[in-house]
């Protein structure tokens, strides 16, 4: 057999479902308790959720429960993922607002369905591997322009203000809501405060109860039982129908396609990175290994299947594969799961669901919101390099004040040329050295020398990176954990020929000291030059002598590691 016939067997298996994989391995009735609890736990956060992303989204709540029982189905049973969880996410909720907007819910589905396309052809394509090179700066600038964007749509249902229509830009929007403001109803406000401090309440004193969908049931029986005077989705949409998700396609404007092929790349862009963003936590939580390729092709199925049943674009849920993973979830069987049992609160509670009040629901996205604006890591990012504070503060104010999809190119294109001005910059430095080498060195994390090697003690590991350690590479520190057959009980990593480190660095760094403690090693940085010490101590990432020490050369840190 010739060695191009041989590879073609390891190919297909980047697109292989985990649920396969795992079904082949064994899979047994204590496996499945675990997964149907974990299913229930995740359905019960879905549920809320999905509906008020929905109606933030500018369309009608049980699109956003169709979304999450296809996508979410969907997503499990072909995704690359064990444990990861689809559906509607906040991430979505600017880019649909505007295309339902400009183009009628009819060129949402004409998005989602190329969205959908380009994904598998990501996936096919291999493109996974080059997802996860997007900048910290440009992720974490667009997620906290989104978290802006989304408590902005909510003021209207949080307030209870009288008004036909929210406008789509942001300005715009402000100037409607300070005209209409004296319209606003006191019940409407003191209800969503009163979920707001019921929410908070809940994960601080009770974090494993879903905070959530108690607020919402406490807004609809306060509703119900003390007739408050505020918009549900009763009185706004008429109810939710008791009836399964149907095959249905509404009329598509066809010859719009040009003009909505910026949005499905964005909604396609933010699919494939979200999703690769949460497998990688996943990974972290379940200490698997996802296959990249493959959930972009799950994902793009599932965003086809989301629109030819009147859904909405769909991606992995942080939050809900967390929850998912925290509930004791061992295969992709608990996503199923998760959407069999959506469909039947759907099925069950839809009657009951037309008491829920709208300001409850926006109360439930405020808090989304919060916890998506990232404070904290944009608060570190800001600490770093002056370029990568540009980029974080350009892409976040165009997220905010235009449009996400401009925000995404501006920002990647200028986090190039930043690097490409980096690297002219190490070439100055490193005279004589090839930058092509350099960045093939980098492309690799190696162990130390066998000579090397031999000096270490028992229990101790060293590897060295070679180059910069900048975005693109910052991702592969996760892997040389991943090499490790047993967490060590000392870590050196050798950092003498890395001539300069960027804010995804350090970010991927700390990520990798915070993993090495959980698995009880000691992580000791040996032959840091002048400008990675300077950034480290610049973005407070300083030894404590314990869990991190920095030593001045190998020989030390090998000293250091016998005592």
């Amino acid at each position: 057999m010739s060695p191009a016939k041989a590879n073609v067997p390891a190919a297909w298996q980047l697109y292989v479902p985990k649920l396969a994989t795992l079904l082949r391995r064994g899979y047994g009735l204590v496996d499945l308790r675990h997964d149907l609890v974990a299913g229930l736990t995740v359905a019960i956060v879905a549920l809320p959720l999905s509906m008020a992303l929905a109606i933030a989204s500018g369309t009608t709540p049980e699109k956003g429960l169709h979304t999450a029982i296809v996508a979410g189905f969907l997503v499990s049973l072909l995704g690359g993922s064990r444990v990861q969880i689809g559906g509607p996410t906040a991430a979505f909720v600017p880019v649909v607002f505007n295309v339902i907007d400009k183009f009628g819910y009819g060129g949402l589905i004409l998005c989602t369905l190329l969205a959908g396309l380009m994904l598998i052809a990501a996936g096919v394509l291999r493109v996974g591997t080059l997802m996860k090179y997007i900048p910290k700066p440009v992720v974490t600038g667009f997620t906290a322009g989104i978290a802006v964007s989304i408590f902005s749509s909510q003021v209207k249902d949080l307030l209870g203000l009288h008004m036909d229509k929210v406008p789509a830009e942001f300005f715009a929007r402000w100037a409607a809501y300070a005209q209409h403001l004296p319209s606003y109803t006191t019940a409407a406000a003191a209800l969503a405060l009163a979920c707001l401090g019921l929410i908070v309440g809940v994960r601080r004193w009770r974090p494993a109860l879903p905070g959530f969908l108690i607020a919402v049931v406490a807004g609809a029986l306060a509703v119900a039982l003390l007739h408050l005077p505020v918009e549900t989705i009763g009185t706004r949409f008429g109810g939710i129908p008791a009836a399964l998700p149907s095959f249905a396609i509404p009329q598509i404007p066809l010859e719009r396609t040009a003009e909505l092929l910026p949005s499905a790349f964005t909604i396609a862009f933010l699919a494939g990175v979200e999703s690769l963003l949460s497998a990688v936590v996943a990974d972290g939580m379940i200490g698997g290994r996802h296959r990249s390729n493959g959930e972009l092709v799950a994902q793009g199925v599932a965003n086809v299947g989301s629109a030819l049943f009147g859904g909405l674009p769909a991606t992995g849920a942080l939050a809900r594969t967390a929850t998912n993973v925290r509930a004791g979830a061992r295969s992709p069987i608990a996503g199923i799961a998760h959407a069999g049992f959506l469909l039947l609160f759907m099925l069950v509670l839809a009657p009951l669901m037309s008491w829920v009040p709208l300001a409850a629901l926006a109360a439930v996205l405020v808090i989304v919101a919060w916890n998506m604006a990232e404070i904290e890591s944009f608060r570190h990012l800001m600490s770093g390099p002056i370029g990568d504070r540009v980029v974080l503060l350009l892409t976040f104010a165009l997220t905010v004040v235009f449009d996400l999809t401009v925000a995404i190119e501006v920002g990647i294109v200028l986090a190039a040329f930043l690097f490409m001005h980096r690297m002219s910059e190490v070439v100055a430095m490193e005279s004589g050295v090839s930058l092509l080498e350099d960045a093939e060195e980098a492309d690799s994390n190696r162990a130390a020398p066998a000579d090397q090697r031999a000096q270490l003690p028992p229990g101790v590991e060293a590897f060295q990176i070679s180059g910069p350690l900048f975005f693109a590479v910052a991702n592969r520190l996760d892997d040389v954990l991943n090499t490790l057959p047993v967490p060590p009980r000392v870590f050196i990593l050798r950092l003498a020929q890395v001539p300069l480190i960027d804010a995804s660095g350090v970010t991927a760094l700390v990520q990798m000291i915070e993993r090495c403690r959980r698995m009880g090693t000691r992580v000791i940085l040996s032959g840091l030059r002048e400008q990675p010490r300077r950034i480290l101590a610049q973005m407070h990432v300083v030894a404590d002598g314990e869990e991190l020490c920095i030593t001045r050369d190998f020989a030390q840190a090998i000293e250091l590691a016998r005592g």
